[in-house]
């Protein structure tokens, strides 16, 4: 009689770690960290405003130009928007999944309803949902056009930036991101610390001082840009 032939696998290393709730904050830990780092570089590139419309055109010109000749134009900055994709996507999703197996970990109903968790740790949910809705209406906005309060000119983003905050609701919108920006860069450093194995009882405070200054950093500089065109120093 044949020998019956096995028609089970083992599952790839990769799938069990992402099956894994480890893994999934692994994920979620190292996007964010990339996303924060896109964060640093774009805040700082923001302030170029300030220092004219020259200055800020041609810093935007060069972000298209990084890597020549070896890259054709704008091949750099695809493959940066390709990693930033693929790091919000894997954080978004990690998130949702953790967030339902957490979900379904729990009792149906808590003996104590006072929240066991900070302001910043119960609206990183809300947080996320805002800042996929603003990436979305800021591409729409600055990048493509398609929903700029102005006439939008291609190659003239300072002035771009200058009619997106002549209005209220661009400033509205923009200053609420940015504020769901600091209370998720907040928690996520701190958190992210934790899931690499960073943090420790000595190192508690020191985190949570740098997530803070961070989240108050960024927060700051890039309220600055609205800020400048509302008082007239941008203009």
């Amino acid at each position: 009689m044949a020998q019956a032939t096995r028609t089970d696998r083992r599952p790839s290393l990769a799938r069990t770690v992402w099956d894994s709730t480890v893994g999934k904050k692994t994920v979620m830990a190292v996007s964010g960290l990339i996303m924060l780092l896109y964060l640093v570089a774009h805040m700082t590139g923001n302030l170029k405003i300030f220092f004219g419309a020259g200055e800020f055109n041609h810093y935007a010109h060069w972000l298209r130009t990084v890597g020549e000749p070896f890259m054709h134009y704008e091949w750099t900055l695809w493959v940066v928007r390709a990693v930033l994709v693929a790091a919000v996507v894997a954080h978004a999703v990690s998130a949702y999944q953790l967030s339902r197996r957490d979900i379904r970990a729990r009792p149906s109903k808590y003996v104590h309803r006072k929240p066991r968790a900070s302001y910043a740790t119960r609206t990183m949910r809300w947080g996320g949902v805002i800042l996929a809705l603003f990436i979305v209406w800021h591409l729409l906005d600055l990048t493509t056009g398609t929903v700029h309060s102005g006439g939008f000119e291609s190659g003239k983003p300072y002035q771009n930036v200058v009619d997106t905050f002549s209005t209220w609701y661009g400033n509205v919108i923009y200053i609420v991101a940015m504020l769901a920006v600091g209370l998720h860069i907040r928690h996520g450093f701190w958190s992210a610390a934790q899931t690499l194995g960073v943090g420790s009882r000595t190192r508690d405070r020191a985190l949570k001082t740098i997530a803070n200054a961070l989240a108050l950093l960024l927060t700051a500089g890039f309220l600055a840009v609205p800020v400048g065109v509302m008082t007239g120093v941008v203009s």
